[in-house]
């Protein structure tokens, strides 16, 4: 008997599977069929990725080495060519390159590129400021004490991926600038900073002694 329940069981359950397959079968297949073509659109789409960023990078390369070789007017086109055209990531790193390659022959050219970056939100806290210190680096020997305070005041506040840095040049503008005074404050500033690496706190215990030289002259 119990045998007999049991294959009534299987024979309704087949019924109700079939109308079900009857009624939903064109929803169930095109679901399917989207789940399959969304994986496929997936793959061809990191394979695209993939593939643009190996262009990038190979274009990338080749503008570093123009730039290496002294070329300097092909290594601007290859890095204009890499920033208008590749990635994200490329993007950046070739516009910062492309500054560098421009500082060798065009410092007020390159400061104007690193200017470009510091003001552009697009790509970042970090790469913004990273570009503000590069082109204080090149302003320090020249610029007045009150146009590198302008620029790497706000970068060398508490918290500043680069505030070492920022604070080393102000300390160096200052005293180039026989601006004793200003020159120990930021002085103070990166000794009492825990996070000061100890490379910076070597050379302004250099730039601290001068400055006490300078005094007693």
């Amino acid at each position: 008997m119990a045998d007999i329940f049991h294959e009534v069981d299987e024979e309704v359950r087949r019924d109700q599977l079939k109308k079900l397959w009857e009624r939903y079968s064109i929803f169930i297949i095109a679901v399917a069929v989207l789940i399959v073509a969304g994986i496929g659109g997936w793959r061809g789409y990191e394979y695209y990725v993939a593939k643009q960023a190996a262009a990038a990078g190979a274009a990338f390369e080749s503008a570093v080495t123009l730039s290496e070789q002294g070329k300097h007017a092909e290594a601007e086109s290859a890095f204009a060519k890499v920033v208008a055209q590749a990635p994200d990531g490329y993007r950046v790193l070739a516009r910062f390159r492309a500054a560098a390659a421009l500082a060798q022959v065009k410092p007020a050219d390159a400061v104007k590129a690193y200017d470009d970056i510091a003001a552009d939100k697009s790509v970042g806290q970090t790469w913004q400021d990273l570009a503000g210190v590069r082109a204080g680096l090149l302003l320090v020997d020249t610029a007045p004490l009150a146009d590198l305070r302008r620029r790497l005041d706000p970068l060398a506040e508490p918290g500043r991926t680069f505030r070492h840095t920022a604070r080393e040049l102000l300390a160096l503008s200052a005293w180039r600038n026989h601006d004793a005074a200003t020159a120990r404050r930021y002085i103070d500033m990166i000794a009492g900073d825990g996070e000061t690496p100890p490379g910076a706190r070597a050379r302004i215990d250099v730039l601290s002694a001068l400055i006490g030289n300078d005094g007693k002259s």
